[in-house]
């Protein structure tokens, strides 16, 4: 059984992973030259199905909730939850993230500062999502890359799939990059910093109600934090506007002042891909699948995709035997 995955973003990997599992011979075709260059090297890795529920439709916390378990394993997850705080003066806004979701608790300003010591004293009340996770994107990415190559997968960067005859299943991943065959894509571009500071340490990812843009700050090792992340109606590739760079870094500060001070490491945009509805779908066309449209929720649905995406694979290939 053989199966071409087209794609090296979260997904396609997943997918890759998923597949080669199940017995598959998988050729994984990247046009980059290595991993990045893509929305998914820019995610914050959260696996947070319960908190993405404040603005998600259902069915991507259903999904998600099984996201969990499948990183863990496949690579190292830090099972440590998502705190959820707002300033005082925005603490309505708690309330409302509270009726919006579900599998938190309420912590007062002594369960915050015992959660995230260096929050202390800095916010009365907040959320725990005590079931919540989360990778590091770029360290998930590298080790699938190497569960795939000790499974004998075939991994051919810089190699844009071949368009021709292929004798097994081929699965889509390309994200944007598939509007050629999907049309009904649109992009909406997500921004984030990487910085570093030894001011602060986060134990788990915390997401800030900030009055003009929310966001999240997800840390990594080395006493570096991701902050994101931006949601524009945009397919504009490019840099990050100045805008976006003032408004994440006013709302990192108004987490903790020592972000203030933190070391600007990496400033970068992509397009992440989404449908209508911002759902993902797996769809049929013109004897490929395409997996596509997860919109800001890559990693979290990535698990769930990939197994709908291998069923769909063999369900094909029995189809085609009989």
């Amino acid at each position: 059984m053989r199966a071409a995955v087209v794609g090296a973003g979260v997904l396609g990997l997943a997918a890759a992973t998923e597949l080669a599992e199940r017995g598959f011979a998988v050729t994984l075709y990247e046009r980059n030259p290595g991993l990045g260059g893509n929305a998914s090297w820019l995610a914050g890795g959260m696996l947070a199905p319960f908190c993405e529920g404040e603005s998600a439709p259902p069915g991507v916390v259903e999904r998600g909730r099984r996201a969990v378990e499948w990183w863990a394993r496949h690579v190292p997850v830090v099972r440590n939850g998502t705190l959820v705080v707002a300033p005082p003066r925005d603490a309505p806004d708690l309330d409302r993230f509270a009726g919006r979701t579900q599998g938190w608790e309420w912590v007062d300003e002594a369960a915050v500062a015992s959660l995230e010591p260096d929050l202390a004293g800095r916010f009365r009340k907040g959320l725990f999502f005590a079931a919540e996770g989360h990778v590091d994107a770029r360290e998930a990415m590298n080790g699938l890359c190497q569960r795939l190559i000790a499974k004998g997968a075939d991994l051919r960067f810089a190699h844009p799939f071949p368009d021709k005859a292929h004798g097994g299943v081929i699965v889509d991943c390309r994200g944007y990059a598939a509007r050629d065959a999907l049309p009904e894509l649109r992009g909406v571009r997500g921004e984030m910093l990487l910085v570093r500071t030894a001011e602060v340490r986060l134990s788990r990812p915390v997401r800030l109600l900030h009055p003009r843009i929310p966001l999240y700050i997800a840390p990594r090792a080395d006493g570096l934090f991701m902050i994101g992340a931006t949601m524009i109606e945009s397919a504009e590739q490019g840099g990050m506007t100045a805008r976006s760079a003032i408004e994440l870094l006013s709302a990192a500060f108004a987490l903790h002042p020592a972000f203030g001070e933190a070391e600007i490491v990496e400033m970068s945009a992509g397009v992440r891909p989404a449908y209508s509805d911002n759902e993902p779908r797996l769809v049929e066309r013109d004897g490929r699948l395409y997996l596509n449209g997860a919109y800001r929720h890559g990693f979290l649905l990535a698990p769930d995709l990939a197994v709908e995406a291998a069923e769909r694979a063999g369900a094909s290939l029995n189809a085609d035997i009989d």
